[in-house]
């Protein structure tokens, strides 16, 4: 047995204070490693891990010529009186120094793998920094957080090379464990060392089977919401009594969805230009309180231009103006923060917090006494249908009434603007018809700019009055959606606008067009345009009539057909009968009772081309 316990003491102190200055060291250099993107990273980024895959000696070595009489350290805090060598002090900063790496890969890696649109959704709701550090960032990367700490606190307890060689073996004053199973070994008394061996192994499974053992419990299921809680500022429904008000009945409630008026200065101006690899944006536009739907293909640059306005990424030039707020101007050097633009964000994944509850999800952003929060939230929650639900997290609701949660979160921060990214796309068909029903009476309410990006245009045409057409980061129609359906400018926008049929076409005379890909000569009621290219009708518009008195009627042949329980597609070959299922001009939709009175009818059908619907279009 050994004489002295001395240094199990030491060794326990060290490894305690080397693991706290581990910890917080290592979760700073984290979060800011997180957030950087600038030029050395991976330099910087080595010299972090660089302790951790040099020897001990050499990283102790290192140590003592920054902390010696003669090194940098070592020379200032000698004027001021202070020697670090050879005292315990010396054996913290040495353990502290080759547990960092542990700590500050294990939580970075972490953070790193929490969704960044959670972050994105927090600055928008108005979140500063230092709150998404503490109430999200922390709290969900909790399992991180309690690796790295027992990796640190395994390493700091086990080192031994750095802490010889710049805090030497003083009995009582620097001698670890690891230092006394050296000494005892090198004099032959190997029953003290192995006495030493199996105390340290016995600590370090206590340490990890314990804090194993709190990972894996109930209690800790919740200790990332108590994290959040003790520096959240909004509703807690901590007790029972406050969990009971999500129950009640909240019949005859007000409206309290932005809930200011709408007025004439309700308006956005956005010109912005901005630069990435592979693309470039360049977008101009105005908007008031009538919902924008912004359409366009993959990779048009909608979600770009959202990112933008929201203040999650910084345009390379240009100006946006909100209600006369100038939230970003590239000359004027003025670029405000998310938090600060009162914006609005639902995402297509909802983005919601799963570690607060329902209740403190929509009351994340909101500015006013926890009174007031509480009674709100609980507007809220019977606006959107989710009455009793308050005290659910996330993962306990259906993916219906986590998007109404989100909706709900991004109205009730009162902002200025909604930026509705996708919102419907997650959902199925008869969700997706609910809530589009309630997005529609939400907007209704709702006295701000409001931007709605989805690739349907139908989604568009029901919940937006106006629409912008992007294709490839430039506005290609801007109008009244009427105006774009019926007449689109281009052949890229009846594309994005979903017409399927299209045909290559040239003038003839005033009110005359040759359709070269459908082969026909068609009578048109519109002006023909100055470079006419394409001509196109959407499926719809295509009709059948019995008699053959009109213009624009071909006899026609059905190819192919593809239905749905109440639609059914016909892919129309005209002039002579086709040769095969891809042998077509047309493709034309009618509801299936339409089709039942169709199909009997013998061939050639009349088809007829009305002037009417005919588009005429540029390149």
């Amino acid at each position: 047995m050994p004489d002295d316990l001395n240094p199990l003491w030491i060794s326990l102190k060290t490894a305690f204070a080397a693991t706290l200055l581990a910890g917080i060291f290592g979760i700073a250099a984290a979060r800011w490693m997180m957030g950087y993107r600038g030029r050395g990273r991976g330099w910087i980024d080595g010299i972090f891990t660089l302790p951790l895959v040099l020897p001990p000696t050499v990283v102790g070595f290192l140590l003592l010529l920054l902390m010696g009489k003669n090194g940098p350290l070592g020379q200032l805090l000698d004027q001021l009186g202070v020697s670090l060598i050879f005292t315990w002090m010396a054996v913290v900063i040495a353990a502290t120094v080759v547990a960092f790496p542990l700590m500050y890969r294990t939580v970075l890696s972490a953070f790193e793998q929490i969704d960044p649109t959670l972050v994105s959704s927090a600055r928008t709701l108005g979140a500063s920094e230092w709150r998404i550090f503490w109430q999200l960032l922390l709290p969900l990367a909790y399992p991180g957080l309690l690796a790295g700490t027992i990796l640190a606190f395994a390493r700091a307890l086990g080192e031994f090379g750095a802490t010889l060689m710049v805090g030497g073996s003083i009995p009582g004053v620097t001698q670890t464990m690891p230092i006394a199973i050296f000494f005892a070994a090198e004099a032959g008394r190997m029953g003290v060392a192995l006495t030493w061996v199996l105390l340290m192994v016995g600590i370090s499974l206590v340490v990890i089977a314990g804090l194993n053992r709190r990972q894996g419990s109930p209690a800790s299921a919740v200790l990332p919401a108590q994290l959040a809680r003790q520096f959240f500022n909004g509703v807690y429904f901590d007790r029972p009594q406050d969990r009971l008000f999500t129950s009640l009945p909240a019949a005859g409630v007000a409206w309290v969805a932005p809930i200011f008026p709408p007025t004439a200065s309700t308006n956005l101006r956005v010109a912005i230009e901005h630069q990435i690899p592979g693309f470039g944006l360049k977008i101009g536009f105005k908007t008031g309180r009538a919902p924008l739907g912004i359409l366009g293909a993959s990779g048009s640059g909608k979600t770009m231009t959202l990112r933008c306005i929201a203040g999650l990424e910084t345009p390379s030039r240009g100006q946006i103006v909100l209600n006369g707020r100038v939230l970003f101007d590239s000359e004027q050097g003025i670029n405000r923060p998310s938090r600060d633009r009162r914006v609005g964000l639902v995402l297509q994944n909802y983005a919601l917090f799963p570690h607060l509850t329902v209740a403190q999800n929509i009351a994340f952003g909101m500015q006013a006494p926890k009174a007031q929060r509480v009674k709100a939230v609980l507007i809220y929650l019977e606006q959107m249908g989710l009455t009793g639900l308050g005290d659910r997290y996330p993962r306990q609701l259906s993916g219906g009434q986590q998007q109404r949660v989100a909706l709900a979160r991004a109205i009730a921060s009162q902002p200025d603007m909604l930026l509705l990214d996708e919102p419907l796309s997650a959902l199925d068909t008869y969700l997706r018809a609910h809530i589009e029903k309630l997005l529609i009476e939400t907007l209704g309410h709702y006295g701000g700019v409001t931007l709605f990006i989805t690739h349907k245009l139908e989604e568009a045409y029901r919940i937006c009055t106006d629409l912008l057409v992007l294709s490839q980061g430039r506005i290609v129609a801007n109008g009244t959606k009427e105006d774009i359906f019926t007449r689109p400018p281009s052949y890229e926008v009846a594309k994005v606008t979903e017409c399927k049929n299209f045909s290559l076409a040239r003038p003839i005379n005033g009110n005359h067009i040759e359709s070269l890909d459908w082969g026909c000569r068609l009578e048109v009621i519109d002006p023909i345009p100055p470079g006419l290219t394409y001509l196109g009708i959407r499926a719809h518009h295509i009709r059948f009539p019995r008699g053959g008195d009109q213009v624009n009627i071909f006899p026609g042949w059905v190819a192919a057909r593809s239905e749905t329980q109440h639609r059914v597609s016909l892919f129309i070959k005209l002039h002579s009968p086709p040769t095969d299922a891809h042998d077509y001009h047309l493709q034309a939709e009618v509801y299936r009772e339409k089709w039942e009175l169709l199909q009997s009818r013998p061939f050639p059908w009349n088809v007829r081309l009305d002037p009417v619907h005919l588009m005429m279009m540029a390149s």
